[in-house]
C-alpha cells in the first residue's frame, strides 16, 4: 500500500490507527515544503481552495482525523495525504484538489503527521466525576 487515500483510511476506525496510516515520519525542511512553504501560498488564498476547504471540513463534520465527536476548536488544518511538493503547485498535480488526498486534522494533529511526533498530539478530553482519580489525588483549597 504505497498510495494512500482518505477512502483508505476510513477503514481505521481509530484515531491512533488513522494516525499511524498517515504519519510520514519525516523531519522539517525535508518531504514537504519546509522551508520552500511560501511557493504555495499564493495557491491557499484562492477562491477554489477555500471552496474546497469548506467542502472537506463540512464532509469530516469539523472532526480530526473525521473521527465522529473529536471535534477541532482551533482553526482546522486541511492535510494533503499524499504530501505536495513545489513542482505539484507549478504543474498543477490534479492531487492538489482530490479529496480523496484531503483530510481535516487540527494543528498538533498535523504536525504529528508530518514530523513523525506522536507526542504532539492532543489527548481527547475526559469527563470528571467524583471520586476519579483527578478529585481523590489533587487536594482542595477551601
Amino acid at each position: 500500500m504505497t498510495e494512500r487515500s482518505y477512502r483508505q483510511m476510513l477503514m481505521f476506525e481509530t484515531f491512533e490507527d488513522r494516525f499511524e496510516y498517515l504519519n510520514l515520519k519525516a523531519r522539517v525542511g525535508e518531504v514537504t515544503f519546509g522551508f520552500e512553504r511560501w511557493m504555495n501560498q499564493d495557491f491557499y488564498r484562492s477562491r477554489e481552495w477555500r471552496k474546497l476547504r469548506d467542502e472537506i471540513i463540512i464532509r469530516d463534520n469539523g472532526c480530526d482525523l473525521a473521527i465522529p465527536n473529536r471535534f477541532i476548536f482551533d482553526p482546522p488544518v486541511i492535510h494533503h495525504i499524499i504530501p505536495m511538493r513545489p513542482e505539484d503547485f507549478d504543474n498543477g498535480n490534479p492531487l492538489i484538489l482530490d479529496p480523496d488526498n484531503l483530510i481535516t486534522v487540527s494543528h498538533d494533529t498535523h504536525n504529528a503527521i508530518h514530523f513523525g511526533d506522536s507526542s504532539l498530539l492532543r489527548t481527547p478530553w475526559e469527563e470528571r466525576r467524583p471520586g476519579d482519580e483527578f478529585y481523590l489525588s489533587k487536594p482542595r483549597d477551601i
